[in-house]
């Protein structure tokens, strides 16, 4: 029985001095110190050993026990403390990979360019909130009561607010025109501004269909307006 412990330490050793990593040391444990394993076989076949040597062996394996945990323990501690080592054999002539970086999305890439271009035409860049009023998104621009786009099954109206009067029945911006008459009431003609932005409509979501999509307008409000300037502007959204 002795003998069977003392290969059992060798052996032990043996495999725990050669693991690498942390998956190969884990392995190594289970081996050694699981319920499978010949610590435990030895532990359970004490109680069948003659009286005078239970004791004895008992302590041996749980010392070969204890001595196993150790190990690996001190060998984890190793492995971890040699993950951010630089092997010797490393190259430090060899180019080093580029780290890949993200992009702007097309559409937002495309907005950025516009802006750009408008801005140097002279034209301001404006924005509203995502979340609008049927007063602008409607009324402003004389949409008929009865007109389709006011119902829910075309425009996104916020719950709690169906009932208000249309200064205060709040909705998801159905499009972006409502945003001119917001500009021209706080600001002082001439006006050459654009204005970008995320609209929604209750769409079925397919190949042609969205529920949220970006427009793009421009407004001009000024004397002696050419066509010739009109038609800049054009292409520039095109």
């Amino acid at each position: 029985m002795k003998d069977k412990l003392e290969t059992i330490l060798r052996e032990g050793e043996a495999k725990i001095a050669k693991a690498t990593t942390e998956a190969e040391l884990q392995e190594v444990k289970s081996s050694l110190l699981g319920k499978q394993s010949l610590i435990s076989s030895m532990l359970k076949e004490i109680p069948n050993l003659d009286i005078s040597l239970r004791k004895e062996i008992g302590i041996a394996t749980n010392e070969i026990k204890n001595r196993f945990t150790e190990m690996i323990e001190t060998r984890r501690e190793e492995i971890y403390l040699k993950t951010s080592e630089i092997p010797q054999t490393y190259d430090y002539t060899v180019p080093g990979i580029v780290p890949l970086c993200g992009r702007l999305h097309p559409i937002t890439q495309m907005c950025y360019d516009l802006n750009d271009t408008f801005r140097s035409m002279g034209f301001e860049i404006f924005q509203e909130s995502d979340i609008t009023s049927e007063l602008y998104a409607f009324d402003h621009l004389n949409f008929p009561p009865d007109h389709p786009a006011r119902e829910s099954m075309d425009t996104y109206w916020l719950a709690g607010y169906e009932n208000n009067k249309a200064a205060d029945r709040l909705c998801l911006r159905p499009h972006l025109t409502g945003a001119s008459v917001r500009y021209i009431q706080t600001h002082k003609p001439p006006f050459r501004f654009v204005y970008p932005g995320r609209v929604y409509r209750n769409e079925t979501t397919d190949a042609r269909h969205e529920r949220a999509f970006f427009q793009y307008e421009a407004l001009i409000v000024d004397k002696n307006f050419t066509f010739s300037a009109g038609k800049i502007m054009i292409k520039s959204i095109l």
